[in-house]
């Protein structure tokens, strides 16, 4: 029988799909990438916000409508399936199974059973150890996504991911440095390093941040060529870490660093631990010790109770840091976090119209850090050939996978998908660059 998953969500719920792939895949179930081949369909959602919960209802209700046809299951997995696990069942009829964020290493028994005529829901196992198991990749071959932790203890106001995922739960070590390897003997040469918070990896095991040791560790792995971390707080960078970053030099200077705001009073009510200054100092530390670093962050305007003149410094944070990357949210009102409870709740216009003022002022930053790099060289993973443009491209150190900038260049030799090439920057824009791939003689 063939089995279609479709994975929704952060790269960390990408993960966990992987993982069922494998599971399904020595079980002797046939993955398919086309729904309508599939006899049974897994959908791995998200629910981190509204816009995700929708998108995750939608996809359901969408891939319901090949049960008409060829399929015979409908599983419903991941974040939503945790949090809505009860809903689910009762609203959705045509969902056979509800698997959420602790269970899911058990999707070949929840088939079997549904099989059986079971209306399968397991839920609430969400602070378990965390699975050592083999997955198959979805990604390109020459990238992987490596989680490192799950779960989260920071316990932000305004988010819920504490009650979908559970408490912060490290993995060993040397499994995490196993993997690695395994992943770079199949020609993995990026790996992205990933949890709810990188910065406190190691904390529940070792009793400190292991996070520098185990950089370390995978830098000194044969084959890989760029280690890339994500997401990491603020609050919990050390010096030893950014140490790290600048001695390293297979780890790519680039820090997602999620700071949400810059005012005291909305970042004390949004339960984050530093201040506008400390931000500030934090910042120019970074830059000044790790020479060309990418900074990338989030914030989220509109958050209750945010002023006019609260957001003003926002928006004049953001533009004094002339951040690499930024992502700015509207707040969103989650039910069962504190922050929803919170008064002076703002109108859905106003959250929307500060968050377009951020992403504005930040598109003309990008344009300006953008056009400084016209003239220089980068090294560039390539990614693929656009016939298009009849240009390859590709991504700097300077982009994670998925959320960055994309560089478009031309060559004169066939290039590889996967390899490296130095790249001379000739235009630019907000969020593309273009160039010319030069040969290593003619750059040494």
């Amino acid at each position: 029988m063939n089995i279609g998953i479709v994975s929704l969500g952060c790269a960390k719920n990408l993960v966990d799909t992987e993982v069922m792939l494998g599971i399904l895949g020595q079980e002797g179930w046939q993955i398919v990438s086309d729904p309508q081949e599939a006899d049974v369909i897994i959908v791995n959602t998200c629910a981190f916000i509204d816009s995700a919960k929708e998108e995750s209802i939608q996809t359901v209700l969408e891939m319901a409508e090949y049960k008409k046809d060829r399929c015979r299951l409908l599983v419903v997995c991941g974040c939503m399936a945790e949090r809505y696990h009860n809903d689910i069942i009762t609203e959705l009829p045509e969902v056979d199974a509800v698997v959420g964020t602790g269970d899911y290493t058990k999707i070949a028994e929840v088939i079997n059973r549904a099989f059986d005529g079971e209306k399968v829901v397991l839920y609430g196992h969400m602070n378990d150890d965390l699975p050592e198991e083999n997955r198959v990749l979805s990604t390109p071959c020459y990238m992987a996504y490596l989680k490192i932790a799950d779960g989260c203890d920071n316990c932000c106001t305004y988010c819920i991911i504490p009650k979908l995922r559970g408490h912060y739960r490290s993995r060993q070590m040397e499994d995490i440095v196993h993997e690695a390897e395994e992943l770079a003997a199949d020609g993995v040469r990026e790996l992205v390093v990933i949890a709810q918070d990188t910065s406190r990896y190691g904390v529940d095991l070792y009793g400190e941040s292991r996070l520098p040791e185990l950089l370390k560790a995978l830098c000194a792995i044969r084959g890989i060529h760029w280690v890339r971390v994500l997401y990491l707080y603020p609050e919990a960078i050390t010096d030893e870490l950014i140490d790290t970053f600048a001695s390293e030099d297979k780890i790519v200077k680039y820090m997602d660093i999620p700071i949400q705001h810059a005012n005291d009073s909305v970042l004390k009510r949004m339960g984050r631990h530093l201040t506008h200054e400390q931000l500030n100092v934090l910042i120019d530390k970074l830059r000044s010790r790790v020479p060309g670093i990418v900074l990338r962050t989030t914030v989220i305007a509109g958050f209750p109770g945010e002023t006019e003149e609260q957001f003003e410094e926002l928006l004049s944070f953001v533009q004094d840091m002339q951040f690499d990357r930024l992502g700015a949210f509207a707040y969103s009102q989650e039910e069962d976090t504190p922050a929803a409870k919170l008064p002076d709740q703002l109108p859905e216009e106003v959250k929307a119209e500060r968050a377009a003022k951020i992403l504005e002022a930040q598109a003309e930053i990008s344009l300006s850090l953008q056009n400084a790099k016209i003239g220089t060289i980068a090294e560039c993973l390539v990614e693929g050939y656009d016939e298009e443009s009849l240009m390859y491209f590709g991504r700097t150190a300077g982009d994670a996978p998925e959320v960055d900038n994309t560089v478009y260049f031309v060559a004169e030799d066939e290039l590889t998908i996967g390899e490296f090439v130095m790249v001379e920057i000739l235009n630019a824009d907000a969020y593309e660059l273009v160039g010319q791939a030069i040969l290593e003689d003619d750059y040494e």
